[in-house]
């Protein structure tokens, strides 16, 4: 997709306390649709959540933070690699979740 898309995005409860977010949220994301384009709007918008999904620095993804969209793990995908088109279209939701680890 190259044209704007409206893309849903669901964040995991902290994520959506420390900015004072009820529910999911709906970005307008240009582009091409990307795991990349949609944290960089989604940063643009809530820049509480820099930092804090990838590393402000370098801006790779957070070693407990996954990726899903339609049913299928994206979180050892390129970061600029398309986005699944029912994600583009609004059907589906990027789903941004915190991993859990435990022994």
């Amino acid at each position: 997709m190259s044209g704007p898309s409206t893309v849903r995005v669901r964040l995991p409860t902290h994520l959506r306390t420390l900015v004072r977010i009820d529910g999911e949220v709906r970005l307008e994301v240009a582009g091409p649709l990307t795991t990349r384009s949609v944290l960089d709007a989604l940063e643009a918008r809530y820049p509480g959540l820099r930092g804090t999904i990838r590393d402000a620095a370098t801006l790779e993804r957070r070693p407990f933070v996954r990726f899903f969209a339609c049913e299928e793990d994206l979180s050892l995908e390129p970061p600029d690699a398309p986005l699944p088109a029912a994600v583009g279209t609004g059907a589906e939701p990027l789903l941004i979740v915190g991993a859990m680890a435990g022994g």
